[in-house]
């Protein structure tokens, strides 16, 4: 099961992370320096890991394109723009949606990930709360000077 699992769930990621719009997130930074696409792949595996460890059955496509998408707002922020943490995950998703048809799932993984700040966008999902907690985590482990784990 696993092995056909994480065939699945790399096969989305890296098909995505070839896209050469995608790949604009390198030009990008956060926590120390980490490119937004650095910090996006940190997610992604994070969450699929949580998922295998929890013994959890997910949609792997949602997972892998959720948490690749979820910072997909293409600008590097400004230290003391604390309305970022706000709308950024709507932005991600308006830039997301011009690109890629996404699944009403996909859709709540992006705009979902900064609860419980964004106090609306709730997860609705396993792969939504993974995506939500695991960005948290990797945001806190980046800014401890990490790159990839």
């Amino acid at each position: 099961m696993y092995h056909n699992s994480t065939n699945r769930f790399c096969r989305v990621l890296a098909t995505l992370e070839r896209n050469p719009q995608v790949r604009r997130m390198e030009q990008y930074t956060q926590h120390k320096g980490n490119s937004t696409l650095h910090h996006c792949h940190n997610v992604a595996v994070t969450s699929f890991r949580m998922a295998q460890r929890l013994g959890w059955r997910i949609d792997e496509s949602a997972i892998a394109r959720g948490a690749l998408l979820h910072d997909f707002h293409l600008y590097t922020r400004e230290k003391r723009d604390w309305k970022h943490l706000f709308r950024h995950p709507r932005l991600a998703l308006r830039n997301a949606e011009q690109l890629f048809s996404l699944s009403k799932k996909e859709k709540n993984i992006i705009t979902s990930h900064m609860w419980p700040l964004t106090v609306l966008a709730v997860p609705r999902s396993k792969e939504a709360l993974l995506v939500m907690l695991a960005d948290k985590y990797c945001a806190l482990r980046e800014m401890r000077g990490h790159r990839r784990f």
